[in-house]
């Protein structure tokens, strides 16, 4: 395997949140319409798999690893390619889940083809699209990788048990970044966010899919099985605290300019956004709370009526040898689904390289896995009372 390089300059969820996506509305297309169900015998296609080598993949931008020399040359999916003969349209189409879904819902809802093989969006969107019947079960005798090496922490989500329609691409925390140095002490619980001499200096994600999870944690509340009664609960609590001026506002990705400014002292933050703080401002902690923090990905899924179910779901396996996981991690700097990736990074004669084996933000440790949990998703009853809530209290 080539030396493996860590030079992405950017987080990709800072680039979507840039476009002016990331869900941060939490939209409502898609929602209860049960007549755009599809049952499980009309979503498989005829599959060209074995006859035409190829496939089309959607992602979101900079989520791949890319040539340093060659930054349109993707070295993973060309050793993929050649390893396999098939040939991959890759496309990076995806700036935001529910201006995607609405890309694509009209084909899905009508049992007509997507035009794409492979897509990647955020497991709360998944959920909606399991639901709606909208994905094909993967073959896991297609796939001994990822039934050998996903990370059971995230083998198991409850709009999706056992992982049968969806596969992680890349997973991320949502804790809590605060500057070590201004601050002037380690904040160790959500609480710690509503300390008086944080005042004005707090920021919330003011996406409703995003922020929820980690201000229940901080009640206590066990996020796999939280009600309507600990979301309220929630929002009250909020509500005071932005009236009575303790938050200063609620944010995308910007809150990394409030951070590293020092507008911002804490505020809720994704895990692989600081790391690229740190690299510039070693002051800078991510601190998953001693209550807990919420684990989240951004799964591939194959669409229904795919022309090439078969090569996606090579591909799907391909991406969880841990060798190749440990290059694509090695760049996109998010969490890493292979665990076993670990050792590989390890085993690294490059210094920065091998360092990043150690990085609890990319392989959690052990530590720190017992205090992550993935979050029940907000059901599509749910959703239109509870984003209305949010989203008032938000200023969305």
């Amino acid at each position: 395997m080539p030396e493996i390089r860590n030079t992405s300059p950017l987080s990709r969820r800072s680039l979507l949140r840039a476009l002016g996506g990331g869900a941060a509305l939490g939209a409502l297309a898609g929602c209860g319409v049960p007549a755009a169900y599809v049952s499980p015998g009309d979503r498989a296609g005829t599959d060209a798999s074995a006859t035409d080598k190829r496939l089309t993949w959607a992602n979101w931008p900079l989520y791949i690893d890319t040539d340093d020399d060659h930054p349109s040359r993707r070295p993973t999916l060309e050793a993929f390619e050649k390893r396999t003969g098939i040939a991959v349209e890759y496309i990076e189409e995806i700036n935001d889940n529910d201006e995607f879904f609405g890309k694509i819902s009209p084909s899905l809802m009508n049992h007509q083809r997507t035009g794409r093989d492979l897509i990647v969006i955020s497991d709360w969107m998944c959920g909606r699209f399991v639901r709606l019947g909208w994905v094909q079960e993967m073959d896991r005798a297609n796939q001994p990788n990822v039934a050998r090496y996903l990370d059971p922490l995230l083998r198991s989500p409850a709009f999706d048990p056992g992982r049968r329609s969806t596969v992680p691409w890349q997973s991320g925390i949502t804790g809590i970044a605060y500057n070590r140095r201004r601050v002037g002490r380690e904040i160790r619980h959500v609480s710690d966010l509503w300390a008086p001499d944080l005042k004005g200096r707090v920021t919330l994600l003011s996406g409703l899919d995003e922020a929820f999870a980690l201000l229940m944690q901080g009640n206590g509340v066990d996020i796999t099985r939280w009600t309507a009664d600990d979301f309220h609960r929630i929002c009250d609590q909020v509500e005071r605290r932005v009236h009575g001026g303790q938050i200063r506002r609620f944010t995308g990705n910007d809150y990394i300019k409030d951070l590293s400014s020092g507008d911002v002292l804490a505020c809720q933050a994704y895990s692989g956004d600081v790391i690229q703080l740190q690299a510039d401002d070693p002051d800078i902690r991510f601190v998953v709370p001693e209550e807990g923090a919420e684990l989240w990905a951004e799964s591939l899924m194959i669409p229904n009526l795919a022309r090439h179910k078969a090569n996606a779901e090579k591909l799907v396996d391909f991406y969880y040898q841990p060798e190749v996981a440990a290059e694509l991690a090695a760049w996109v700097n998010y969490v890493c689904p292979v665990p076993a990736a670990q050792d590989v990074l390890a085993s690294s004669k490059d210094k920065d390289t091998a360092a990043l084996a150690e990085d609890p933000l990319i392989f959690p440790d052990a530590s720190m896995r017992k205090r992550l949990a993935i979050a029940r998703d907000i059901t599509s009853t749910e959703r239109t009372e509870f984003a209305k809530r949010w989203n008032a209290i938000a200023g969305l």
